[in-house]
């Protein structure tokens, strides 16, 4: 997993980072997976006005890796906003619990090996939003994190059977990473702005409140705990009757996504609103069922395992399977001192 800070001005984060790639001699554009097709570039155009009128510092980063790639603008917007838009390659699951001594999300991001040491987590301290730390299979948006005042965000993708011009998966959790405080001020933003992709959000907030999202460009479904469960969990479909018409179709290969889904529950189900920091580390590492048992040999794996402590303001991850390696600390993200 590769490792990045970034400071200052969003602009001069993007320059620095692609002006040290660069340097190292990786260009973005010419790695295996930066597609650009003409309807991607047509889709990507489309969302911009979007970012211009809801987000525009992060069109500024872009056009800061842009500048210091000394690459091409238009397609670093284009791969990175139709992104989870038109295919469906990462698969993931997330879950949530609060008791008197947890408030707590957990995420495994299982994706394909060859890209492995590409991956990144991220620590980010821009001017004027909130410092997050957080963790990404590409770069600029964010697939799960942490910021300094205590929100949790994961996401999980679903297939893309509809898209719009809008945010994608990733740049939904980056904006409410560095812009929303607390589970309600992230659930005005999704319900106001233009959503381009299928997914779920799981968050939690300092005060235990916790949400799964799903979501996509037509519809904004709020599933809280269940009466009598202190816990929500997601994999990578819907689970709502409203959503119903948008789930994944049968043939849709979707690494397990019911059994991950199921094991998750039943097992959070089974603590009777007792949890412990040893369960959520458990369940990811696949110790109650199937969740991160992948034949390497196929291509696919967990690459990365992320448990947000928010309660106790910890963060604990694993770079690679958390069947075969342990858990380790990060306390590099200074996390505020405040109460709502």
């Amino acid at each position: 997993m590769y490792h990045a800070k970034f400071k200052n001005t969003h602009y001069e984060a993007g320059y620095h980072w692609g002006q040290a790639l660069k340097k190292h001699g990786t260009l973005i554009c010419e790695q295996h997976t930066f597609q650009i097709t003409e309807e991607r570039k047509a889709f990507a155009k489309g969302c911009i006005p979007i970012y211009e009128k809801y987000y525009p510092e992060i069109l500024n980063e872009i056009k800061g890796i842009s500048d210091g790639q000394q690459a091409s603008y238009e397609d670093l917007c284009t791969f990175l906003f139709s992104m989870y838009c038109f295919e469906f390659s990462n698969h993931c699951t997330c879950f949530a619990f609060q008791d008197n001594n947890h408030i707590l999300l957990g995420r495994n991001s299982d994706f394909l090996v060859e890209l492995e040491k590409l991956y990144m987590n991220c620590l980010y301290r821009l001017d004027h939003v909130y410092a997050f730390n957080g963790n990404t299979t590409a770069f600029v948006q964010m697939e799960d994190g942490v910021n300094e005042y205590d929100l949790a965000v994961g996401l999980t993708f679903v297939y893309p059977k509809v898209r719009k011009y809008g945010f994608n998966a990733g740049m939904l959790v980056r904006y409410i990473l560095e812009k929303c405080k607390t589970i309600q001020e992230a659930l005005s933003f999704l319900k106001s702005a233009p959503i381009a992709s299928q997914q779920t959000i799981t968050m939690i907030d300092i005060t235990g409140e916790m949400v799964v999202v799903e979501c996509n460009p037509f519809v904004v479904e709020i599933i809280s705990p269940k009466d009598n469960e202190h816990f929500v969990t997601t994999a990578n479909n819907y689970n709502s009757l409203k959503m119903t018409e948008y789930k994944n179709d049968e043939n849709i290969d979707d690494w397990n996504s019911s059994e991950r889904y199921t094991v998750a529950y039943q097992a959070l189900k089974s603590q009777n609103n007792q949890f412990s920091l040893n369960c959520a580390e458990d369940i990811l590492s696949g110790k109650y069922g199937f969740m991160c048992q992948y034949d390497r040999k196929t291509g696919a794996d967990t690459v990365w395992s992320v448990i947000y402590d928010v309660k106790n303001k910890r963060i604990y991850r694993v770079e690679g399977n958390p069947s075969r390696k342990k858990f380790k600390e990060d306390t590099r993200l200074k996390f505020k001192n405040y109460s709502i």
